[in-house]
């Protein structure tokens, strides 16, 4: 009787102590309801002091005694917490910007400048200016400034101010700052003359050499500090390209000299003189196809700095002169050359590019890359007939600009002119900044009056103007790695060597969240020394809950906080993700089904496969809605096969032809510089060979019969590995199986095609034509004889209506004749024309009398 009473007070007890229980965590959660309710502000829900001050208009209070309310609020709103937290608890970092470098805009005088390498002294510190793209260049690894860029005493040439800002900013707040551009008078520029010296070029480069003093003249009419250089390109001097007899290389015609890829003839120089004197002493060369290798010339122009002379500080035109189209990467395969071009200078000492037989050609992206990295404006001068392939590829790099050229060069100085004037009186500004920064442009431009308009883009700009830009700055979100959080963006002209350079420092994180700070202690007596305290707040170490990590896994009856219950990466969702009850910032979940310390997990939402729960018990089990494989699975739903045994191509030992990855069984392509690979193994890109040629033979002698090994024995011998291939009325290409069409031309003239692909067991599987196409049979002696028959044909038939007409006249004839004569009046016998020889005389004096 005593324990039955004992047992009904421990049950009254329990009873009670669950009713407290309740009501706590109702009285919690009304609380909470009703502050989500009554704010619609996003600080709130913010945990974390890092969490807080990413979020734009939000503040953490880490006060020790600030109490257990939310410590991230919006100090533009007046409400409990704010007050309770004093000043100097507050962490607001606002967003600060200082000028290391801001000299004012100049103008250079008369006379020019050789452009320096002094600093210039700003508000807060200095600027050197070598410290930009230019200087992040090299030759063979060496950086330089010019062959005479940086002239001792020089003055400097300031047309892009501010120089240098440094710029604290929180994440997704915007911040704009002013930036001035100004063309400046009588500023640097220097020319360099890259032309096309094959054979079809004789006549451009004769007028080019009497019209060096021109160009001159015209170009110091726009800047007296003028210079001038140039160089010549031919092509890569091998099969196709030019022709590798011995005698074409010695001399591929009458007035040629022996081919080549690029050759520098003359430094950046004043002498103009000598401009002319080099270019009519340049000789043309010949080649054998019709596209050059002007890329290998303008890559070796632009980064051969101190061989071509280009000053640190001028305006670099570089002039591309041609009548034909251009070679680039990918090309250099037709004659066997595969080596990508490194972007390096290579040129000997007396001129010559040394890796032309041993590099590939450019690409258009590396030609832009090196052209925005030296501030080069490239202007292609070409003729009528490729202008349009040019046009396009001047809006692939930055900067170009495209002219038409006259047959024989006759305009090359007005075409000049025109295009250092358009490039003159244009600034367009970009910028290097990465994906987690946003970089907006505005611009009045030169209208004063006129409304901000989003552009980086002025024109019309003469000597003496000044643009202003502004530019709004955003860190759009946080990189996790915390050195990212400090950057060096560059903002500039395009073609000048002058930039902004903003130090950037993103306000991602609390001082107070790192170790040695006033603020975070480990194992602190704030949080029962079972966790680390931070900010104001005690980070709990496993095992430990509460706000101060006082309660311990078995204490249930702590005071509860229903924001701790609630998942930081879904702050709206329900406590315990509905699942629970949140009691000492612990999650009691409704069954043993449920679980995870937000009640978030169970063992039926994974991913399936065939309706499947992570493919079925043979591939893997569900844990916390993810999908936990066997060894020899993987994948989300344990679908794949983890062997990468199928991502081999038959004969290859490279994972999808080395170039792709091999996912779930299958390769994923990659893009390399030979293109974007595709196929079943990654093993087609666009100048990449196939396998045609290696099935060719033994498609012929087993199909066909015919081909190298149409003898039984010689195919037998030679395709004994290769299985006769199916065949096919006509041959359609099945996208779907990746089939790679192949078709050639036999010994008897006739087409025959056929694909290859893989099929699901990685075997290589063919399908040819079944008959060939032939044209039809001609009978050579047959047509002869009747051609010659059919000349002996006509012959009489000429004849023959040559008799018919005569006959038919004569007959016309005869018969007028008879007609004539049936109508005559005398007689037959006589002649009508003779008359007789008879006299009459009369005697006057006889009168007919007597």
């Amino acid at each position: 009787m005593a324990s039955s009473s004992l047992w009904t007070m421990e049950a009254s007890k329990y009873f009670l102590r669950n009713c407290l229980l309740f009501s706590i965590l109702s009285t919690i959660v009304i609380a909470q309801i009703a502050q989500r309710l009554s704010s619609p502000n996003p600080c709130t829900s913010k945990g974390k002091c890092y969490e807080c001050i990413q979020t734009p208009g939000c503040a953490w209070c880490y006060d020790p005694n600030f109490g257990d309310g939310p410590r991230c609020f919006s100090p533009s709103l007046v409400y409990q917490q704010q007050k309770k937290c004093p000043e100097e608890f507050v962490n607001n970092p606002d967003n600060i910007l200082s000028y290391l470098a801001n000299a004012e805009l100049t103008k250079a005088r008369k006379g020019g400048f050789e452009g320096g390498g002094a600093a210039v002294t700003g508000a807060e510190g200095s600027y050197n200016y070598s410290e930009s793209w230019w200087a992040s260049g090299s030759e063979h690894g060496q950086s330089h400034g010019g062959a005479a860029g940086a002239a001792a005493g020089g003055r400097n040439i300031v047309q892009v101010k501010p120089q240098r800002l440094n710029l604290k900013l929180r994440a997704r707040q915007s911040y704009s700052i002013q930036m001035f551009y100004t063309q400046a008078e009588d500023y640097p520029v220097d020319l360099y003359y890259l032309m096309d010296l094959s054979k079809s070029m004789y006549d451009d480069k004769e007028k080019l050499s009497y019209l060096g003093d021109s160009l001159a003249s015209t170009m110091k009419k726009l800047t007296s500090n003028f210079r001038l250089g140039f160089g010549s390109f031919v092509d890569k001097v091998v099969m196709p390209y030019v022709s590798t007899l011995k005698e074409k290389l010695r001399r591929p015609c009458d007035i040629c000299v022996a081919p080549y890829g690029f050759r520098h003839h003359m430094t950046l120089d004043k002498n103009t003189q000598l401009f002319s004197k080099m270019v009519k002493q340049a000789n043309v060369s010949g080649n054998l196809d019709a596209p050059e290798g002007g890329f290998d010339a303008i890559m070796q122009a632009t980064v051969c700095r101190h061989k071509i002379g280009w000053r640190e500080h001028a305006r670099r035109l570089l002039v591309f002169s041609t009548d034909a189209s251009f070679h680039y990467a990918g090309d250099g395969k037709l004659g066997g050359i595969v080596k990508p071009n490194d972007g390096i200078c290579h040129l000997s000492d007396d001129g010559f590019y040394t890796q032309s037989q041993y590099q590939d050609y450019p690409s258009i992206e590396q030609i832009n890359l090196s052209v925005k990295k030296n501030s080069i404006n490239v202007i292609f001068a070409v003729t009528k007939a490729t202008i349009e392939i040019y046009e396009q590829l001047a809006k692939a790099i930055e900067g170009a600009s495209v002219g038409k050229l006259e047959g024989d060069s006759s305009n090359i100085v007005t075409l000049i002119k025109e295009q250092y004037e358009q490039i003159s009186s244009t600034v367009e500004m970009k910028h290097n900044a990465s994906s987690a920064v946003s970089v907006k442009f505005f611009s009045k431009c030169l209208n004063e009056s006129g409304a901000l308009v989003p552009t980086n883009k002025c024109g019309n700009i003469k000597v003496g103007d000044v643009v202003s830009f502004k530019i709004d700055l955003e860190v759009l979100k946080c990189p996790k790695n915390r050195a990212d959080h400090f950057q060096k963006i560059q903002i500039y002209p395009v073609g000048i060597n002058e930039s902004l350079i903003i130090d950037l420092e993103m306000l991602c994180e609390c001082d107070c969240e790192q170790p040695g700070d006033k603020y975070y202690k480990e194992r602190a007596d704030k949080c029962s020394n079972m966790g680390t305290y931070k900010c104001g707040i005690c980070e709990c170490y496993p095992g430990a809950l509460g706000p101060h990590c006082e309660c311990l896994t078995d204490d249930l009856t702590s005071n509860s906080t229903i924001s701790d219950c609630i998942r930081p990466d879904f702050p709206d969702d329900k406590e315990c993700s509905g699942q629970g009850q949140c009691v000492c910032k612990k999650c009691i979940c409704a069954n043993e089904r449920i679980y995870g310390k937000y009640c978030e997990c169970d063992n039926d939402h994974c991913d399936r496969h065939d309706g499947k729960l992570c493919s079925g018990p043979d591939h893997g089990t569900c844990d916390c809605g993810v999908c936990h494989c066997r060894a020899e699975w993987e994948g989300p739903s344990c679908a794949c096969v983890k062997s990468k045994a199928t991502c081999y191509a038959p004969g290859d030992d490279k994972i999808c032809s080395g170039h792709g990855r091999c996912e779930c069984g299958v390769c994923k392509c990659e893009a390399t510089a030979d293109g974007s690979h595709s196929g079943k193994f990654c093993e087609r890109c666009p100048t990449c060979t196939d396998k045609c040629i290696d099935f060719r033979d033994c498609v012929q002698c087993q199909q066909y019969h015919t081909g190298p090994h149409k003898k039984p024995e010689d195919c037998a011998r030679n395709c004994s590995n290769f299985f006769t291939p199916s065949s096919a009325d006509e041959i359609i290409v099945n996208e779907e199986n990746n089939e790679i069409l192949c078709a050639y031309y036999d010994e008897d003239e006739c087409r025959f095609a056929y694909v290859y692909y893989f099929d699901n067991e990685n075997k290589i599987q063919v399908r040819a034509q079944k008959e060939r196409e032939c044209p039809e049979k001609v009978y050579v002696p047959g047509i002869v004889l009747g051609v010659i028959a059919a000349i002996v044909l006509i012959g009489m038939a000429i004849l023959l209506l040559w008799k018919l007409l005569t006959t038919i006249h004569d007959r016309r004839e005869f018969a007028r004749f008879e007609k004539e004569k049936m109508m005559a009046k005398w007689d037959t016998g006589e002649n009508p024309i003779y008359k007789q020889a008879t006299s009459t005389f009369k005697n006057p004096t006889y009168a007919g009398k007597g």
